[in-house]
């Protein structure tokens, strides 16, 4: 594992942010942690970089600003991603698994081998179901139970923190850390474009064949999301899934 490459690696990315405040102290929570990447998905002002706010709270991360990437979907920033990660206090129905900020830095440390993204919803609402469920994994940060509100940059330096020190971390403590160990050998992940496509395809020979009612969905979909997010897929997984379908469709 080359340590250094780590922190070019994790990928923040903030959904619908309404205060450029909380903008720029996020990417003063991403620096000092040493990372760099920034993804605004649709944020309330379109110059949202430049609001003085932004710039002041920033406080000396204005290179984090500078590169920033401004995008109009969550699809878009998650493009290039393997693993992706909701933030949310609040957990769902059908979330995929949810893991500790400890034990979601752990498998970052040991076991990212392409880009991987944390997902932050707006200040108000956090995030929809449909992005959570589409999510890898859902983080739960430990609070207290009686009031357990972080703010936006607050949630981005504690998952920022923990990240670094697994970084830190020797490469042999990482696997004792992480139940992952166990799985042996392992192909290239999927990356989050390749997984909704394989969704995509799934769900288009299931209404084929009838097993899926395009009218009435219910909740098949998001249960076999939730399923596939258990694991981290493969590639060649992937590639597999749809094959079925495609001969699925075809019969």
């Amino acid at each position: 594992m080359q340590q250094k490459n780590k922190y070019d690696q994790l990928r923040f990315v903030l959904v619908e942010t309404s205060h450029p405040g909380n903008i720029g102290a996020a990417a003063r929570a991403i620096k000092t942690m040493g990372f760099g990447q920034l993804y605004l998905v649709n944020p309330r002002f379109e110059d949202a970089l430049q609001q003085p706010e932004a710039i002041a709270f920033a406080s000396g991360a204005q290179d984090v600003l500078d590169n920033a990437k401004i995008v109009s979907s969550v699809k878009e920033a998650l493009n290039d991603c393997s693993f992706v990660v909701a933030v949310s206090a609040r957990l769902r129905e059908f979330s995929p698994p949810v893991l500790e900020a400890r034990e979601f830095a752990t498998q970052f440390a040991a076991f990212a081998v392409g880009n991987t993204a944390l997902v932050f919803g707006n200040e108000r609402y956090g995030l929809p179901n449909e992005i959570v469920t589409s999510c890898n994994a859902l983080v739960n940060i430990s609070a207290n139970p009686n009031y357990s509100s972080l703010n936006l940059a607050q949630a981005i330096q504690v998952l920022a923190y923990e990240a670094r020190m697994a970084i830190r971390t020797s490469v042999d403590d990482l696997l004792t850390m992480s139940p992952m160990s166990k799985i042996g050998f392992s192909g290239e992940l999927a990356s989050n474009q390749q997984i909704d496509g394989m969704y995509e395809h799934l769900e288009q020979a299931l209404v084929k064949i009838k097993f899926l009612d395009a009218d009435n969905p219910k909740k098949l979909m998001p249960r076999l999301k939730r399923l596939f997010a258990r694991t981290q897929l493969e590639v060649e997984e992937v590639n597999i899934i749809r094959g079925i379908a495609k001969k699925m469709m075809e019969k």
